[in-house]
């Protein structure tokens, strides 16, 4: 199993140097990957329509998100960080796809795949909850699944056709391509919690990227993987080809719970566990302590 980190996009402030200085620790701790979340916009508290901004984060904290909190636009973010590490990989967890153009996003991670060499990007993708976002950025709340299954299909074309023709519901490309392609294969992986959303990430995904509000449950994470895999199955792919990531929460849990935790979590078939170290409201300085900690308890990179 490997060992990866949740970038504490809501506590790292817009310090560029603290930035930099914590994907630089946690590459030289030994985590090979670094996972950011997304989100474009966040809805005022009292907006007319809907209320505050609650959704899967809002479960867990008090207050629930709302515009205050801070997200790093996660492609902007992978390009800097390229830039300043040499083999960390860098996952959307997830990225939500169905209210982004199709074909800017086929370009981005191309251009991601290239700049940062060695195959470094995985693209995490989901539907999504926030209906502000759509709204804000022009596409539709409701045919978001449909939409997100034909994107993924038109994402791999784009990215191994150097000329394409598209006709979709939702996306149209006539004798057009990328230029330049990317070099590497870009895994697609599936963030989801609604069993037909499972069922999408066995059938077309590369790997199930385990929601967060799963806490990193490993008994909950090894019931549910099973329908994940049985998709897979059901649509003719080994599931032994395919990945299976989960995020750790480790604030608040002594040495001993936290490695318990990961344990189990490798039992239950997690190929990626990503350690998580926010809703302490700790500095850039405090989240890099925690995460030193976990490497040195589990032997991250020994």
């Amino acid at each position: 199993m490997e060992l990866g980190v949740v970038f504490p996009t809501n506590e790292m402030g817009t310090d560029p140097i603290a930035i930099r200085d914590y994907a630089q620790a946690a590459e030289d701790l030994g985590y090979t990957r670094l996972v950011a979340y997304d989100h474009v916009l966040g809805a005022h508290p009292e907006r007319p329509e809907g209320g505050a901004w609650l959704g899967p984060y809002g479960r867990h904290v008090n207050p629930p998100y709302t515009h205050e909190h801070a997200f790093h636009e996660p492609f902007v973010l992978f390009g800097y960080l390229a830039g300043v590490t040499s083999s960390l990989e860098f996952m959307t967890g997830v990225l939500v796809l169905p209210q982004r153009q199709t074909a800017l996003v086929a370009k981005q991670c191309a251009q991601i795949d290239i700049l940062a060499g060695g195959g470094r990007l995985i693209l995490g993708v989901g539907v999504g909850w926030n209906s502000v976002e759509f709204e804000a950025l022009g596409e539709s709340y409701g045919t978001r699944g449909r939409r997100m299954e034909e994107q993924i299909g038109l994402l791999r074309q784009l990215w191994s056709e150097p000329v394409i023709t598209f006709e979709g519901d939702f996306d149209r490309v006539t004798k057009a391509g990328l230029n330049p392609l990317p070099e590497h294969p870009i895994p697609i992986w599936i963030g989801a919690m609604a069993d037909v959303a499972v069922d999408r990430a066995g059938r077309l995904a590369d790997g199930w990227h385990v929601p967060r509000a799963y806490r990193g449950d490993p008994d909950r994470i090894a019931s549910e993987a099973q329908k994940f895999f049985g998709a897979a199955r059901a649509a003719g792919r080994d599931p032994s080809t395919l990945g299976l990531s989960s995020n750790l929460h480790v604030v608040g849990l002594d040495p001993d719970e936290q490695l318990e935790l990961a344990e189990r979590a490798e039992a239950a078939g997690v190929t990626h566990l990503h350690i998580s170290t926010m809703e302490q409201g700790y500095t850039p300085e405090q989240h890099i302590s925690a995460v030193r900690d976990f490497a040195e308890q589990y032997g991250v990179g020994a």
